[in-house]
């Protein structure tokens, strides 16, 4: 009996060694040797995995920031949302490319005044469930749940439900347009967009593409696809998708000409300065003073003798 469990652990000692070195063997053929440089770039990365990059990580943009390096010597068409690509340029000895900063917008007004519920919700708490039962306590089947999803998902903290609306607000100091709660939001009001110019943007805060009486019926600021802004602009930065109007970021000149023809109040212009209100040109007739002739003079011809 001693001899068999002696003769067992020879056997499995042995085997045990010989694995070992073709472990070993292996490991040391096929072992992919790592640049020390992706660890470090990685550092600089906020470590969300958002995908807002367009990699599946941040793991995934350090390593294709230091191949383009090695490769192309710059690092034109990779950023990260919620990095300063500067820095990471600086460790690698290179200039970042341009990248122009974003912004999440959420294309919809309908917050509790605009559009009153009609129907109370009580379910889950999760926007894609609610959006399979009902069209939403306002009616609107293309408006925000406000059951918070996208907040639930953004990773810098960016988003939070306002409780007098119930509408999802973006904050500019924390959003790096990284684009996660735009894919979370099973309706698609949210719109990564560039943050423009001395951050000003404009754009129709609508998402509903039914006719106008329907929008009518269940939110008092909706889009009703008038045209008024389309016939406005004169940069061609506005077009029809169905019966609602949409803005043009890459062409759109922020001339607020739109924003001020929209009978509705749909269009959303931000960080403009306040504008002067026009006056009424019936008003002005009637409140004018009548015009005054001058005096007539009084010429006298001199009579010489």
């Amino acid at each position: 009996m001693s001899n068999i469990l002696l003769i067992s652990l020879i056997v499995l000692g042995v085997l045990g060694a010989v694995l070992s070195v073709i472990l070993y063997i292996v490991a040391q053929k096929f072992k992919v040797e790592e640049n020390p440089m992706i660890d470090e770039v990685e550092a600089c990365l906020p470590g969300a995995n958002c995908g807002g990059c367009g990699f599946a990580g941040c793991r995934a943009l350090a390593e294709a920031c230091v191949k383009q390096a090695s490769e192309k010597g710059n690092l034109e068409g990779l950023a990260c949302p919620g990095t300063d690509m500067g820095k990471i340029a600086g460790l690698l000895g290179l200039t970042a490319g341009t990248f122009e900063p974003k912004i999440a917008v959420v294309r919809c007004n309908g917050s509790c005044q605009n559009s009153p519920s009609k129907v109370h919700y009580e379910g889950a708490d999760i926007c894609a469930f609610a959006t399979t039962l009902y069209a939403g306590e306002g009616g609107c089947s293309k408006g925000c749940l406000g059951l918070g999803d996208c907040v639930k998902k953004c990773n810098f903290g960016a988003l939070h439900i306002d409780k007098e609306t119930g509408l999802p607000v973006v904050d500019p100091d924390k959003c790096v347009g990284c684009g996660v709660c735009a894919k979370t939001c099973p309706r698609g009001i949210i719109e990564i967009r560039p943050r423009g110019k001395k951050d000003r943007r404009v754009y129709v805060c609508c998402s509903n593409t039914d006719k106008g009486a329907l929008v009518i019926k269940n939110c008092s600021v909706g889009c009703i696809g008038c045209q008024k802004c389309l016939k406005e602009c004169p940069f061609e930065a506005i077009e029809m998708k169905g019966n609602l109007a949409y803005i043009d970021p890459a062409k759109c000149k922020a001339c607020g000409k739109c924003f001020d023809v929209c009978p509705r109040g749909t269009i959303h212009a931000v960080n403009f300065p306040p504008r002067k209100p026009k006056a009424d040109p019936s008003t002005e007739a009637q409140g004018a003073a009548p015009a005054q002739e001058a005096p007539k003079v009084k010429q006298e011809i001199p009579v010489t003798a």
